[in-house]
């Protein structure tokens, strides 16, 4: 029979199944041992759902449709005002050995005045802590020094050298009980979020301060990835990561500097925006498709391409940086003629607001043009129809854009029974 913990060893493999299964819906049991491209089994895939079910078992849902039975998060944003997948962050795997170990060493260096060499915390363990048992449990100096290491990089404690001797203490931890409210808020819509999550966990569960009516929560489980890519660019490295290929369904390497984290307001999906050396070009990537991010060398070129892409995004609606073949820019042109009438203003006003980028020029009192200059004018697509009705001229230097743009509304026209036709 097989068995299964709620503990998990490998996060990158659970947030694989999270993705394909829970929070995109587009793979079933089925999937497994059916196709090349995905080696596990289905009894592999029981074990990873039940796990999953005990950390979100109230907020999952099914459908049953000829193919088979898909499962899928079903989250109603007014009723919770907690992540739950945080949940799975909270559930890493572990020895005995490690959490035996882990809480001698803080029991032991409970107090940050206290401090003891290597030697010290092995006497002190074998003689307070595991003398009473037949058979203890034995810690080599290798051991403890690895954790402790482990610990000085975590930060939670600190080392000190005199003379020839090292000692180690517990970090002196930061006072946060008046941030409370502060950590509800940025922990539910910052990236990275979790961390926030964890040092909620020391506060009594009380009311909650905020609730969200949009509310982005599938990218938590990306969190381990973000973390790793916010190290690089603080540190200005190089990384190599793997990148989901939407066609091929299978990981690419690539190897890459990344320069920002761009996170939609809409959609709360999260792109990086990054250089290729290889091929002497900017390039975006979301977050959920990346994994095995490994940092390598610094660069010395990452404050220039940071600099070049904050040029970039003047001309950027979203997080395209096309470019022709040869890697020069290319910018295309957009603009749409909007009628306002008397009591519109805010319409105007809405023009002003929403724009990322352009500009808004009044051509009458009852007619207003915008414009811009962008790498990618089919992204601005999704705003302008926002405008449908009020749009009087529209002109892409894009035609097969316009064209699409137009053969859209048209398609809609006969769904809704309606004569017409646009307009250029």
């Amino acid at each position: 029979m097989s068995t299964y913990s709620e503990l998990i060893k490998n996060f990158e493999k659970i947030r694989a199944y999270m993705r394909d299964f829970y929070v995109y819906g587009f793979r079933k049991r089925a999937d497994y041992g059916a196709s090349p491209k995905v080696t596990k089994s289905a009894r592999s895939y029981d074990d990873e759902r039940r796990r999953i079910e005990s950390w979100l078992g109230d907020h999952m849902s099914f459908v049953r449709t000829p193919e088979g039975k898909s499962v899928f998060i079903s989250i109603d944003s007014r009723t919770i005002s907690h992540n739950p997948f945080y949940n799975a962050w909270k559930a890493k795997s572990f020895t005995d050995g490690d959490i035996t170990l882990h809480f001698v060493l803080f029991d032991i260096l409970h107090d940050p005045a206290e401090r003891r060499t290597v030697t010290e915390l092995l006497c002190e363990i074998d003689e307070k802590y595991l003398s009473g048992f037949e058979e203890p449990m034995m810690f080599d100096e290798s051991t403890v020094r690895k954790k402790l290491k482990e610990y000085c990089e975590a930060g939670i404690i600190t080392a000190e050298k005199e003379g020839r001797k090292m000692y180690y203490r517990r970090t002196e931890g930061a006072d946060v009980s008046e941030l409370e409210d502060a950590l509800q808020y940025f922990s539910e819509v910052a990236p990275c979020g979790v961390i926030g999550a964890f040092l909620l966990d020391k506060f009594p569960r009380g009311t909650d301060t905020f609730a969200f009516k949009h509310h982005y929560i599938t990218g938590a489980i990306d969190s381990g990835v973000l973390a790793a890519l916010f190290t690089a660019m603080r540190e200005r490295r190089v990384v190599t990561v793997s990148n989901i290929s939407r066609r091929e369904n299978m990981p690419r390497k690539a190897r890459i500097i990344p320069l920002r984290i761009l996170v939609s307001v809409q959609s709360g999906r999260q792109h990086l925006v990054a250089y290729l050396p290889e091929y002497n070009q900017f390039q975006s990537y979301r977050i959920d498709y990346l994994s095995g991010v490994k940092l390598e060398e610094p660069t010395p070129r990452f404050d220039e391409l940071r600099a070049e892409l904050d040029r970039m995004q003047s001309h950027m609606w979203g997080v395209s940086t096309k470019r022709n073949k040869w890697g020069e820019e290319h910018l295309e042109h957009v603009e749409f003629t909007v009628r306002v009438e008397d009591h519109e203003a805010y319409i105007v006003r809405r023009l002003e607001r929403e724009k990322r980028i352009g500009t808004v020029e009044r051509l009458d009192d009852h007619t207003y043009r915008f414009s811009a200059d962008v790498y990618d004018s089919g992204e601005l697509i999704p705003w302008i129809r926002t405008f449908i009705c009020r749009i009087e001229k529209m002109n892409f230097s894009d035609r097969t854009q316009e064209n699409q743009f137009k053969k859209d509304l048209e398609a809609m026209y006969r769904m809704y029974g309606i004569d017409g036709e646009v307009s250029e």
